[in-house]
């Protein structure tokens, strides 16, 4: 795996998954690898009250009852959507879920306002069609066709991004499970095999952009992911996130909890700001979301390994948030600005520790943007 830059999920934790399948004596539905209390324990990792002989690491974080609800629903007639803020750890989720159920979870289609029903269905490579005419082996099937055909789990993310007749599409996949391929004269329809689903994602932010149908909403059932807001969660996430990303630069380093701190209080700070604004202007256009903490401190480490000490520093870290979250100008910076002098120099003053050359830090790269 590590001449890839990312590999999935069943293949970074191929080894886990290899030992839980092997000790795993739970009912499977369908075609599943693992039992859903054996998917559930994948994804949040083991606990001593599970009596196993190694510790299984845990994954996603967030409520036990969202992925019993989605696993669930996976071994159901229904489609799994989950829904929530961007950078809640939807697609993570679906990821970790795809590849305990069937080892598989790269069947995915992109939701965007270019996808078309060819992305769902199937399209025709038309070299072999010239060649040989139109048939099974001049098709080139979707990813959810991929899916249907081998019993596997399907994954569609940002649903709500893409059109109206695409979803349309969707419908009677769900519905019929089954899909015709009306060019053929014979072996013209691919039935899904059992097994197969499709997990969804969709930003709650997205409402209003090509909202479901009615029809749609019935073929799913609907999880919501929260915002997380108990901070220690939060710095779990944001520091098992960042160490594995920093993994692929063979980085091994320890972020200062003083730091972490430093950093889940600025954003806290600035969520804060943004639910009191009275206007967007007032707001940074970033969500601030966990996956942007998880992008500025990813920033920050590599910044101080390539050009600074190698260490993470208060300093890098303040100059990442300002560089990561200033998106627009000179709205963003003014804003930043103003967070800098209202909130940071008075803890500087009253706290000390490393919020002092946190605020150094920042204002010297909102010098250098403005």
């Amino acid at each position: 795996m590590s001449d890839l830059l990312r590999a999935p999920a069943e293949l970074k934790y191929a080894e886990e998954l290899d030992w839980l399948e092997s000790v795993d004596d739970g009912p499977k539905p369908f075609s599943w690898r693992l039992s859903p209390k054996m998917v559930r324990l994948f994804v949040l990792g083991s606990e001593r009250a599970d009596g196993l002989d190694r510790e299984i690491q845990q994954k996603w974080f967030g409520d036990r009852s969202i992925v019993e609800r989605a696993i669930v629903t996976l071994a159901s007639d229904r489609g799994l959507l989950l829904i929530g803020d961007p950078g809640t750890g939807k697609s993570w989720l679906a990821e970790l879920l795809a590849a305990a159920v069937c080892r598989n979870s790269t069947l995915v289609v992109q939701g965007t306002a270019g996808t078309t029903e060819d992305h769902i269905k199937y399209s025709w490579n038309v070299s072999t069609v010239i060649a040989k005419g139109q048939s099974r082996e001049s098709m080139i099937p979707s990813p959810i066709m991929t899916a249907m055909e081998t019993g596997a789990i399907g994954r569609f993310e940002e649903l709500t991004r893409s059109t109206s007749d695409v979803q349309d599409a969707l419908i009677s996949i769900l519905s019929e499970k089954y899909i015709s391929v009306p060019e053929l004269d014979s072996d013209n329809i691919v039935f899904a095999k059992p097994g197969f689903s499709v997990i969804a994602t969709a930003n709650s932010r997205d409402r209003g952009v090509n909202d479901l149908s009615s029809a749609l909403k019935r073929r799913f059932n609907f999880v919501r992911i929260p915002v997380v807001t108990n901070r220690r969660s939060e710095a779990e996430i944001v520091r098992f996130r960042t160490e594995e990303l920093l993994r692929r630069h063979h980085i091994e380093l320890d972020v200062p909890p003083t730091l972490l701190d430093v950093l889940l209080q600025s954003f806290g700070d600035l969520r804060a700001s943004a639910a009191a604004a009275g206007s967007d202007d007032e707001k940074l256009e970033s969500s601030l979301s966990t996956a942007e903490q998880i992008g500025v401190l990813e920033d920050a480490v590599l910044h101080g390994n390539f050009f600074g000490e190698r260490e993470l520093t208060a300093r890098t870290l303040a100059a990442s948030l300002v560089g990561s979250l200033a998106r627009r100008e000179p709205e963003d910076l003014a804003i930043l600005n103003k967070y800098l002098h209202g909130v940071v120099e008075p803890r500087s003053k009253d706290e000390g520790g490393a919020w002092p050359e946190f605020l150094e830090g920042g204002r010297d790269a909102i010098a250098t943007l403005s």
